[in-house]
Order: C-alpha cells, then sequence, then structure tokens
C-alpha cells in the first residue's frame, strides 16, 4: 500500500502536535484515570461520567489531531476526523442523553481483558513506543487515535448488559484502520490494537441486546 506520506512526515507530526500542545498530555491522561477511578467506584452519575469523557476523548482525536495535524500529511484525515466525532457523538447520544451505558468492576475475564487493554494503553504502550526508538516527543501520547481506541475498548470491557452495541463500531473500526501502522510504519505497539479490536468484537457480540 501507498502511503501519502513517509515515514519521517507521520513521526514529525507526532512531535508536532506533542511540543505544540504540551502539557496537554497530562490532563488527558488525567481523564483516562478518572475514567477508570469511575469504574472501580462506581456512583449513580458515574456511567455519564465515563460517556462524557469518552466522548471528550474521541472529539479532541477528530478536531484536535486530525484536522489540527494529521491533515497536513494526509488528506484521509478529513475523513478520519468525521468518523472520530461520529464516535464521540454515540457516547453522548448512549451515555449521557439516553444514559446506557453503565460500568462496573464485575470481575472475572472482562474484568482481567479490561484492566490488561488499560494498562497497555497508558503504561505499556509509551514503554514500548520508547523501547522501539520513538522517544517523547515523537511518540503518540495517550489522547491519540491508537492507545485511546485501545483504552476506550478496555473501559469497555466493564460496561453491565446489557447495553447498545454502536459505542464499539468506531473503536473497532480504528483498530482495523491503525493496525496498519504496525506493519506499515513500524508503530509495533499497534498491535495492541488486534487484541483491542478482537475483544471488541467479541464485547459487542455478548452485549446481550439486538439494538445499536
Amino acid at each position: 500500500m501507498q502511503l501519502p506520506f513517509t515515514v519521517d512526515e507521520f513521526f514529525g507530526i507526532f512531535r508536532a502536535y506533542n511540543e505544540t500542545l504540551w502539557p496537554v498530555q497530562i490532563v488527558l491522561f488525567g481523564l483516562a484515570l478518572a475514567a477508570f477511578a469511575l469504574v472501580l467506584k462506581p456512583r449513580r452519575p458515574s456511567g455519564v461520567g465515563i460517556s462524557v469523557i469518552l466522548a471528550f476523548l474521541w472529539a479532541w482525536i477528530a478536531l484536535v489531531y486530525h484536522l489540527g495535524f494529521f491533515a497536513r500529511i494526509n488528506p484521509l484525515a478529513h475523513v478520519f476526523s468525521a468518523v472520530s466525532l461520529v464516535g464521540a457523538l454515540i457516547f453522548v447520544w448512549q451515555g449521557v442523553i439516553r444514559r446506557r451505558l453503565r460500568f462496573a468492576w464485575g470481575g472475572g475475564i472482562r474484568a482481567l481483558a479490561g484492566s490488561g487493554l488499560i494498562v497497555f494503553a497508558l503504561i505499556l504502550y509509551p514503554l514500548w513506543s520508547r523501547y522501539g526508538g520513538h522517544a517523547y516527543p515523537d511518540m503518540p501520547t495517550f489522547g491519540l487515535p491508537c492507545p485511546t481506541t485501545i483504552f476506550t475498548i478496555g473501559l469497555l470491557a466493564f460496561l453491565v448488559p446489557p447495553y447498545p452495541r454502536s459505542p464499539f463500531i468506531v473503536p473497532v473500526l480504528w483498530c482495523l484502520v491503525g493496525t496498519q501502522a504496525a506493519f506499515l510504519l513500524g508503530v509495533h505497539q499497534d498491535l495492541g490494537l488486534v487484541v483491542a479490536g478482537t475483544a471488541g468484537i467479541v464485547l459487542s457480540v455478548r452485549s446481550k441486546t439486538s439494538s445499536l
């Protein structure tokens, strides 16, 4: 597959993003921890809070990363932005307006899978990136598509059934798109998207509801 940009240009976008927006990465990381904390100690509005955080993260990806930075080297960034924004709106619709997304620590394989994906997205992903020769700022930090996708599916593993399938659509689609970076651009930590995408499909099938 012929890409419209070089590997150097690809990682150069991460550098431009990280250097321009520092220290917003810390804020985004903090939002991730807050969302996970709401899973561990759920309250009545926890589902709304987690949904707001996820909606914000996907809107950030759409408007700040794709339109503000990635569009400089890839015209498809406008399409990616639109799809990511749809993902954000799904979390608003299902989790904030309809309040159909409830999260809880239920134990078992789902909790193990969800926790593993979250730990990978927040801790192992940047460590793997550094080990692979792309240290900060030339690395995708949390709040950018791939680690945020893995984190999102990790959180969705804690959904209390029955739940709608629509929140999985955009993250699973991005797993299919982002996995290409592992092979075409040498971003080997994005292989985590294979696991996350598989988990997302399984969770969607096991939603115990036929509605989106």
